[in-house]
């Protein structure tokens, strides 16, 4: 199906044809017309799917049907880092260049007070932001809630994870007290959003386990884990990890295939230390993480970090789990993991950086006996195949043990 067939205004269809989108996707296919049709809509699919879009398009829609009223957003998109926010904001952009809509991008990367002029200058219609952020906005009467049409939940399952359920209650709260909550078009997504978050956001909207009820929707493309990525398992001692990433980064660069590969550690030293390594010997590579023992990383170096990745100025991107949610970096061709991440959502998470938008990737996890065994577990759960493979003169190959 079209997007023309599904109600999107021309202006954004042109959009989307600069990039050659022009079939919507299964996850599309579902939303857009509940969103068209003012329901609310909880969707889980998988990473690449077009979940931005499907919300972005029906919603952009409506709002240029609508009267601008004299005061206020009228769509408000939550986000749990200021990388995904960014991209967001980006993507608005992109819709609405030449549009008389105005979005605006609220992250607590930014000075308050600089946001605080830029948003008055801007009078946006849209307001994307992380929870925090925009309660600052909120509880200072510059973010003013009153005309509030629609508010979304990107990734949404972190938003309410215990990390940064206060934020976005406190938000929430800000909203019900200035806004009519039963009138707010509520959507929410996420690749592993479950009904049982899917409840735990109503209620942390609405106040209580009641409220309108939202259609919940999964999309046929969660194949994607299974059928367009490769999942590898190789084996390395603790104190010889850094020097396997190495040689598997020279062995899967080759002169008639080109690496883009992001590198994921648990923790923001250990992410440090990766890179400092990397680029000692001579690995172009950056780093994106929140911070380095009690030093935070600014916005600025993330940015910057993200920047040298996406144009291809460098090879290796190593992140903690920061840039394992919803960021659409096009064309990484390798995720490489030194660690098992605790639950198979992360895993999943993870994963979905590569093999996106129809492409085929590859999932590699370094690691010890003990990982191993981690990674055996989530193989059963998430019914992957995980395949081992080893170093060997400067090539990836099968073990021999199970080449035989």
């Amino acid at each position: 199906m079209n997007f023309e067939q599904l109600g999107a205004a021309p202006c954004f269809i042109k959009c989307l044809e600069k990039r050659n989108i022009k079939t919507a996707t299964d996850i599309q296919c579902k939303v857009i017309p509940r969103l068209s049709a003012d329901e609310s809509v909880f969707f889980v699919s998988a990473t690449g799917t077009g979940k931005t879009f499907a919300y972005l398009l029906p919603l952009l829609t409506k709002l240029l049907e609508k009267e601008k009223p004299a005061f206020g957003p009228r769509i408000l998109i939550l986000a749990p880092t200021l990388e995904l926010c960014s991209q967001i904001s980006s993507e608005l952009d992109f819709l609405l260049e030449g549009s008389p809509i105005r979005s605006f991008l609220a992250i607590g990367s930014i000075s308050l007070d600089r946001q605080i002029e830029n948003f008055k200058k801007t009078k946006p219609d849209i307001v994307v932001g992380n929870p925090n952020r925009l309660f600052l906005l909120a509880q200072k009467k510059i973010l003013k809630l009153n005309n509030l049409y629609s508010l979304v939940f990107d990734e949404a399952d972190r938003l309410v994870s215990d990390e940064m359920i206060n934020d976005t209650t406190e938000l929430c709260s800000l909203i019900r007290k200035f806004s009519q909550t039963d009138k707010i078009i509520l959507s929410a997504c996420s690749a592993t959003l479950n009904k049982k978050c899917a409840e735990k956001i109503q209620a942390v909207f609405f106040g209580s386990g009641e409220g309108r009820g939202a259609a919940f929707i999964e999309s046929e493309d969660n194949e994607i884990l299974r059928d367009k990525i490769e999942h590898w398992a190789i084996f390395s001692e603790k104190r010889r990890k850094d020097q396997t990433l190495r040689s598997l980064l020279a062995a899967i660069k080759t002169k008639k295939s080109s690496v883009k590969a992001l590198v994921f550690t648990s923790k923001g030293d250990e992410a440090a230390m990766v890179l400092s390594r990397l680029q000692y010997h001579h690995v172009p590579a950056a780093g994106l993480f929140g911070k380095i023992g009690k030093k935070p990383l600014s916005g600025t170096e993330r940015k910057e970090a993200l920047d040298l990745f996406r144009s291809g100025s460098v090879d290796v991107l190593v992140s903690t789990d920061l840039a394992a949610r919803g960021l659409d970096i096009p064309d990484i061709t390798h995720v490489i993991a030194l660690d098992v991440p605790a639950d198979s959502e992360a895993y999943i998470h993870r994963c979905g950086r590569t093999g996106r938008a129809g492409n085929r990737g590859i999932m590699v996890t370094i690691g010890d006996e003990t990982q191993m065994r981690l990674l055996s577990l989530l193989e059963k759960k998430l019914k992957i195949r995980v395949n081992p493979k080893e170093l060997y003169m400067g090539k990836v190959c099968v073990p021999e043990i199970n080449s035989k």
